[in-house]
């Protein structure tokens, strides 16, 4: 489906729409509605479930969305958080240079100056995206923070978060005192991050209010010891920086191996971007065909980072492949910045004893939002008149439709079963509108991978198969006949998502002056 196509359906079934929409909209604003509420919430659930249940040393805290300035300022994001503005002198309106270059420079602008920038702007003869001028300011640094005040009169300054990594940095100390004081240890946040978008665009790939998923890892360079060889044969379908350079840009599957042993990659980083390979794959259903991990170079990355490979999805409903993860190796320059500013001693005990450390830091990072989006980008298939969307069944909104075949007749015992299920932890559609078979074309659109029909048969006691229903399964349509209180454990295997491997669990940290 084109974006349009498929926007309007998922407005149309209540998945989002435009927040404030009855004044017009907001741009790069979106509410979520009840069936979209509760997919995020599953895509987030598995996120968690997939990369906090790696160690029993990764926690999950919920920390606060407004920051202090100090804080920004050390983290670097006053000085540096900007993208690249031009402006059109026919229409004023601002647009990112990187949008008005995507035509002629897919790969983007990062670690570029703005004197680079602009000389690609005239040598690309760039039309303003709005009305096609040529009339494009000067690229200038637009900081994407919002600010505000806290507390009276002029207050003190503060900032809503651009990101939620730097919750967990400033959370580092505390969670080391009530943790174990072991390295690694893993902070992971779910939750808004807030940008200033120039020209907010794609629909939930570039809003101004989004979640953000990151676990931050802080561990011991020099030791960091992870089950490679549970992983060690997969490949890994990548694109690196330095064939990039050299003119190609194909996906190579390589082996995890591979990557360690004739890459340069380390260990813990190779494993860490397997697992959120697997994550994509194997918890998010998305083809393997369809991911490449896309290394940035040098001068692409953030100057944090050390080693940089993005997550991309093959989004035909956005003109190609999109970033929908990271993982980031940003060595101590988090925690190091953060001592400075606070003038505290963020560094730790070595689990040898041999003295102290500022531990090094690696990010998984997740787009929420953006991946609902993929989901329907790769799961809303059109077959013959029914458009159907093939979501994992541990993602599903409902795992099961319920629906009485006649409403006064049967409706009695649906109500009864749909209960019962909810009563074990079955996510329930109970529908009684319409035709059976506009019911059906509902749940199939709504991703619900199977659907309860009561009938005649189910309710009289003198009929061939009581207490029976109908079973109908949304990829294949097949129907069969299965007794109403078995539906229990069938439903909930559907329910239930993969699960990773646990690392081992690292030593406690001797106690240190």
């Amino acid at each position: 489906m084109k974006q349009d196509e498929l926007f309007a359906l998922l407005r149309r079934r209540g998945y989002l729409w435009p927040s404030a929409e009855i004044y017009g909209g907001v741009q790069g604003l979106y509410d979520y509605g009840p069936l979209g509420a509760e997919l995020k919430r599953r895509i987030e659930e598995s996120w968690r479930a997939w990369f906090v249940g790696l160690s029993e040393d990764y926690y999950w805290i919920d920390p606060a969305e407004i920051v202090p300035e100090a804080v920004v300022r050390a983290s670097g994001h006053l000085e540096n958080f900007t993208d690249p503005e031009v402006t059109c002198g026919q229409c004023h309106r601002a647009f990112r240079a990187d949008t008005v270059l995507e035509s002629s420079r897919p790969e983007g602008v990062d670690g570029l100056g703005a004197t680079q920038i602009g000389e690609l702007l005239a040598a690309a003869k760039a039309r303003c995206p709005n009305c096609g001028s040529t009339d494009l300011s000067v690229p200038r640094p637009f900081n994407m923070m919002f600010p505000l005040t806290m507390g009276v009169g002029d207050g003190e300054r503060a900032y809503l978060r651009p990101e939620t990594a730097q919750s967990s940095y400033l959370a580092f100390a505390r969670m080391w005192e009530v943790g174990r004081k072991a390295l690694p240890l893993g902070i992971a946040v779910v939750g808004r991050a807030y940008r200033n978008e120039i020209a907010p665009r794609q629909v939930l790939f570039r809003m101004r209010a989004f979640t953000q998923a990151e676990l931050q890892i802080f561990f011991d360079p020099a030791s960091f010891p992870v089950p490679l060889a549970s992983v060690a044969d997969l490949a890994l379908p990548v694109v690196r920086a330095a064939r990039r350079e050299s003119g190609d840009d194909h996906v190579v599957r390589t082996t995890v191996a591979s990557l360690v042993a004739d890459g340069g990659i380390p260990e813990f980083y190779a494993y860490h971007l397997a697992h959120t390979y697997r994550f994509f794959r194997d918890v998010l259903g998305v083809p393997g065909d369809r991911i490449r991990l896309w290394e940035k170079s040098d001068t692409e990355r953030a100057f944090y980072n050390r080693i940089q490979f993005d997550v991309e999805v093959d989004l035909p409903s956005l003109g190609g492949f999109k970033e929908i993860g990271a993982v980031h190796y940003r060595g101590d320059y988090d925690l190091g910045r953060h001592a400075a500013g606070s003038k505290k001693d963020l560094t730790v005990a070595k689990p040898d004893g041999t003295g102290r450390l500022l531990p090094h830091v690696l990010e998984l990072t997740f787009g929420p939002d953006r991946a609902l989006w993929m989901l329907a980008d790769v799961g809303l298939a059109v077959e013959g008149e029914r458009t159907v969307w093939k979501l994992p069944g541990h993602l599903a909104p409902a795992t099961v439709g319920v629906f009485p075949l006649i409403r006064k007749a049967h409706a009695a015992f649906a109500q009864s079963l749909a209960r019962q299920l909810v009563l074990d932890g079955i996510r329930v559609d109970l529908d009684t509108a319409g035709t059976i078979g506009k019911r059906y074309a509902r749940a199939d659109e709504a991703g619900t991978p199977y659907c309860v029909t009561v009938d005649g048969t189910t309710v009289d006691p003198a009929s061939a198969e009581p207490g029976t229903v109908t079973l109908r399964e949304r990829d294949s349509k097949t129907q069969r006949r299965v007794r109403a209180d078995e539906l229990g454990p069938i439903l909930r295997g559907v329910q239930q998502p993969p699960r990773p491997e646990p690392v081992p669990v690292s030593p406690t940290a001797p106690e240190s002056g």
